[in-house]
C-alpha cells in the first residue's frame, strides 16, 4: 500500500492518542471528517491498524515484576520452534515474545507478581516440555523509556535518527 503524507499523518497522531475523535483526527490532518474516515478505514482493511489498546500504568495498579527471559530452544528444527511458538501462547504472563537471530532463540516479557511466581511459571514451563532448553533472566528494575510509536518519518525515510 502506497502512502502519502496525510496517511502518514493519521499513523503518527493514533499511536499517541488512539482515542482520539474522528472529527479531532480529522481537524489535526487538515481534511474534512468524511475522507479522513474513509484513509482510516483504508490503513485498517490494509491490516497497517492493527488495533487501539490503552497503556496501563502497572505501577499504579498492582505490585508486579517485569522479567525479559532470552531462551533458548533444545532441538533447531521447525517442529520444534512451532511447537514452543503455539505453547507459549498459552501463558498469559507472557505478554510479548520476539525470535531472534543471533545466540538466542527467543526474547520473552513476562510480567507477573513477584520472583517467586516468576519462578513457578518457568518451572511449569520446563514441566511441559514446551522445548525450553536454557534460559537467562533479567529483571527490570526501573522503566527508563516505555514503549511508544514506531518512529514514522525514519522508517519512511523522512526523518533521521538524533
Amino acid at each position: 500500500m502506497r502512502l502519502d503524507d496525510r496517511d502518514i499523518a493519521i499513523l503518527r497522531v493514533l499511536t499517541q492518542e488512539g482515542r482520539i475523535t474522528k472529527a479531532a483526527l480529522a481537524e489535526r490532518i487538515g481534511l474534512s471528517p468524511t475522507p479522513c474516515w474513509d484513509r482510516l478505514r483504508k490503513l485498517e482493511k490494509a491490516g497497517l491498524i492493527e488495533g487501539y489498546g490503552a497503556r496501563i500504568n502497572l505501577r499504579k495498579l498492582a505490585p508486579h515484576i517485569t522479567v525479559f527471559v532470552a531462551v533458548e530452544i533444545a532441538d533447531h528444527t521447525a517442529a520444534r520452534f512451532q511447537a514452543f511458538e503455539l505453547a507459549i501462547q498459552r501463558y498469559d504472563e507472557v505478554t510479548a515474545c520476539w525470535a531472534l537471530g543471533g545466540g538466542f532463540d527467543y526474547l520473552m516479557q513476562i510480567v507477573t507478581h513477584d520472583i517467586d511466581a516468576y519462578q513457578r511459571l518457568i518451572d511449569s514451563m520446563l514441566d511441559a516440555r514446551i522445548g525450553l532448553s536454557r534460559y537467562f533472566t533479567y529483571i527490570v528494575t526501573k522503566p527508563v523509556k516505555g514503549p511508544g510509536g514506531p518512529p514514522l518519518d525514519i522508517l519512511l525515510g523522512g526523518g533521521r535518527s538524533s
